[in-house]
């Protein structure tokens, strides 16, 4: 069903976060918002993202011949540019401002989006920490979790270490068995909180690149399906890449883009500036 832009005007609608919620996410470097975004709205892309995902997805192995990473969820990146109906929601001004108020910058960037689908019978997620990948400057990053569904326990829904983006440990593991392992033991010896909690339906998260997190198996008969935004600070720099996935990274989602010089490209517009 088609929405009309009245419908979808939320979008560039502002979400006033409180200072206590600030201030939490400040000292977790994670949040939960419930009621961030109407089930209309969210109904609405479920069936748009479901059907562009379908179209552009390239795996097609049978679960039980993945690997880890590959049972955890189907993933396809940067879709604002192939929809402009899911542009909208990339670049929603109302999520731009809720990460930009909660890093406490002047303004945010697109780093890019990506629909992680979790398939019915999909595997856990192992603990890991976003930034790994990323070849950037600071940690002035943080990663909208948008469920297109009411999202229980057994569908998997993202969990969270709180506090833990002040280990230093761990931040050279990929996604990955041994990530599952070896971050689960640090953080376990660091007596960190461990969140696990269902999302409501327009309920969303944020949380911080370097924040250690994971999600459960989908034991359910259907599709955990979520979109994602990563922004960054309007005045992050890129940084010379320390391992191969940030130099895919760059060459990926900054094209253009120079060492020690603002991610100013094509793809990293401003969303969101105050």
């Amino acid at each position: 069903m088609e929405k009309t832009t009245a419908e979808l005007a939320i979008l560039e609608e502002p979400f006033h976060l409180t200072p206590d919620q600030i201030a939490f996410y400040q000292e977790n470097r994670y949040i939960k918002l419930k009621q961030v975004l109407p089930p209309d709205v969210l109904h609405h892309y479920a069936e748009v993202i479901h059907d562009k995902v379908k179209e552009l997805n390239t795996m097609h192995l049978p679960l039980e011949e993945r690997d880890t990473y590959s049972q955890a969820f189907l993933q396809v990146m940067n879709l604002w540019r192939k929809s402009e109906e899911i542009k909208r929601l990339v670049f929603s001004t109302r999520l731009a401002r809720i990460a930009t108020e909660l890093m406490g910058v002047r303004g945010v960037r697109l780093y890019h989006d990506q629909a992680l689908f979790k398939e019915p019978g999909g595997g856990f997620t192992p603990w890991h920490a976003d930034q790994y990948y990323w070849p950037l400057s600071n940690d002035h990053t943080v990663t909208v979790w948008i469920p297109l569904q009411e999202t229980p326990l057994d569908m998997g829904p993202l969990e969270f270490s709180a506090q833990s983006h002040r280990l230093n440990n761990g931040r050279s593991l990929k996604i990955s068995d041994e990530s599952e392992k070896q971050i689960e033991r640090m953080l376990r010896t660091g007596n960190f909180q461990h969140i696990v909690e269902p999302f409501e339906l327009g309920e969303v998260s944020f949380h911080s690149g370097w924040l250690f997190h994971r999600a459960g198996a989908n034991t359910t008969d259907q599709m955990r399906q979520v979109m994602t935004v990563i922004y960054m600070d309007q005045d992050m720099e890129l940084k010379t890449p320390e391992n191969d996935n940030q130099q895919a990274d760059w060459d990926a989602w900054c094209p253009g883009a120079k060492v020690g010089a603002v991610i100013d490209t094509p793809l990293n517009p401003v969303l969101y500036s105050s």
